[in-house]
């Protein structure tokens, strides 16, 4: 379905019944890459919430870079919540999708039953993690030009997307990119959150995670190394649990369905059992 969202269109998923789970994908995915989560989860006795994020998938893709900003993602998502009268949710996001669901779990606590965070971790963490993580940021620079990053993916029927990101769905992610006006909007995530002058800025002070927090890292993921996600324990207050999961990369929700899947469930039942 599609629902309006602070004057941006928003594509949503909302499937099964039970405690709700909200599911926020990143780059350059949409609310398809839960497939396998969205199945597990409603078999389990779960309501999940997947939309695709304003400059991805079928939602609305605004012009404005500041668009982008990811405290407009996370008023979205309370919105999203509030339009569907669902008074908290357990968030679980991959990605761009994680960079916004510590925000909305730090900043609007009441909103968030439990954080399941795949890949990217606490920003303060990410920050922290020093040289070897900004070698594997690389590329966040590179999609600061505009033009040159769109023509740097496209070219040669995005070879060097395909070849650098290894992304498991990237025929179906070409295929939605191949609108000029559809890379342009993805990559406003980037450009709104992560100019090069934010290098140089320490990281928002957040306050401290009070939800039951999930951290969980990949060992083949390209774009980020472990301590940006064990480093995070440091921001939560409420309980914190660390999973690795070896031989998956980046998109291992893809990669090892089962595993993650065991995960999300184990963690989800042992809150809610708790609550």
């Amino acid at each position: 379905m599609r629902i309006d969202l602070n004057g941006v269109g928003i594509n949503v998923a909302d499937t099964g019944q039970g405690p709700a789970v909200l599911l926020l994908h990143g780059w350059p995915d949409d609310h398809h890459l839960w497939r396998h989560q969205v199945a597990a989860l409603n078999a389990a006795g779960y309501r999940t919430i997947t939309p695709d994020l304003r400059g991805l998938g079928d939602s609305d893709k605004p012009d404005d870079v500041a668009a982008y900003g990811v405290m407009r993602l996370v008023r979205d998502q309370a919105a999203l919540l509030d339009h569907l009268q669902v008074p908290a949710a357990h968030l679980v996001a991959h990605d761009w999708g994680a960079a916004v669901a510590w925000a909305m779990a730090a900043l609007m606590p009441e909103r968030v039953a439990s954080l399941t965070c795949l890949s990217v971790g606490h920003p303060r963490a990410f920050a922290a993690a020093g040289w070897a993580q900004r070698q594997k940021s690389w590329y966040m620079l590179l999609f600061q030009f505009r033009g040159i990053a769109e023509r740097w993916l496209s070219h040669d029927d995005f070879r060097n997307l395909r070849e650098w990101a290894h992304h498991p769905d990237h025929d179906e992610v070409v295929t939605r990119l191949r609108d000029p006006g559809a890379l342009r909007a993805s990559l406003g995530l980037y450009r709104a959150n992560v100019a090069p002058k934010s290098l140089l800025s320490p990281p928002p002070d957040l306050p401290m995670i009070q939800a039951p927090t999930m951290g969980v890292w990949s060992t083949e993921d390209m774009a980020l190394i472990e301590a940006g996600m064990t480093g995070s324990a440091a921001f939560v207050a409420g309980s914190w649990r660390y999973e690795r999961v070896e031989g998956a990369g980046h998109w291992m929700q893809l990669e090892a369905p089962d595993r993650v899947n065991g995960l999300l469930l184990d963690f989800l039942n042992s809150v809610t059992a708790r609550s």
